[in-house]
């Protein structure tokens, strides 16, 4: 059964972020979704243009298996101030199925909405004062049941390989990781 990701994006995204988890997402065969808070075109941290698949409006009633969030600290807040992402990631939660963040996300996203109440998690340097536990953050990547954290662009790749170890297991991150590391 094909895996849904939902990559929610905004103005201010950080590129690399989102770029890298689109695509080793995808190179895992799952079902990636990327969706626009604002207008479809949506221009990231440094420049970059993307161009969403749907807006964030239009993913509402779907269901997911995991949601996850590039970072940016712009970008972040605008993911954070959308109260119908904040929905879809509670829902996410109180089912248990799959969600994360990188960067500034697990900080400015989670954090503020109570997702990582109870959890352990990790963001990108300086952003680690405001989680509640920083007691992982010096750490790459941090699984915490359902909860998956990352620090930033630098950890990008390896954190879309986590998640698809997550959702498809080690066999499947080993095949996406020869494809990708040299």
């Amino acid at each position: 059964m094909t895996k849904r990701i939902l990559i929610p994006i905004a103005d201010g995204t950080e590129d690399l972020e989102a770029v890298a988890l689109v695509d080793v997402l995808r190179r895992s065969g799952a079902d990636v979704t990327v969706a626009s808070v604002g207008g479809l075109t949506v221009k990231c941290a440094k420049g970059v243009q993307i161009t969403a698949d749907h807006a964030l409006s239009d993913c509402v009633s779907e269901q997911y298996d995991l949601i996850v969030l590039p970072g940016g600290s712009k970008g972040a807040e605008h993911l954070r101030d959308n109260a119908q992402l904040t929905s879809m990631l509670k829902a996410q939660r109180d089912s248990g199925r799959l969600y994360g963040a990188i960067c500034a996300s697990p900080a400015v996203v989670l954090e503020h909405h109570g997702l990582l109440a109870g959890k352990k998690a990790t963001a990108y340097p300086g952003y680690e004062s405001k989680l509640k536990d920083p007691s992982r953050a010096h750490e790459r990547v941090v699984i915490d049941g359902s909860c998956v954290t990352s620090q930033g662009p630098g950890t990008a790749v390896e954190f879309g390989l986590v998640l698809i170890e997550q959702l498809f297991g080690k066999a499947k991150r080993t095949e996406i990781e020869r494809q990708i590391i040299f």
